[in-house]
């Protein structure tokens, strides 16, 4: 049975918690800032958790 390989890009994307689950960065926050009010890019700060629908396909990205 050969290795799975895991996605190289999204292994630079997602980490995992102490905890197990998988967190990720908000996206909207690279370019076009200027018409996004502070308040929004600021809520964009930081990074959530991955959801519960898309947590199987990030995984088996991961190779886990």
């Amino acid at each position: 049975m050969p290795k799975v390989k895991t996605n190289s890009a999204a292994k630079k994307r997602f980490k995992f918690t102490a905890s197990g689950k998988i967190k990720r960065k908000q996206a909207y926050k690279n370019h076009i800032l200027t018409k996004k009010s502070k308040k929004r890019k600021r809520h964009l700060t930081g990074t959530v958790l991955v959801a519960d629908g898309n947590m199987d396909k990030v995984k088996a990205l991961l190779g886990v």
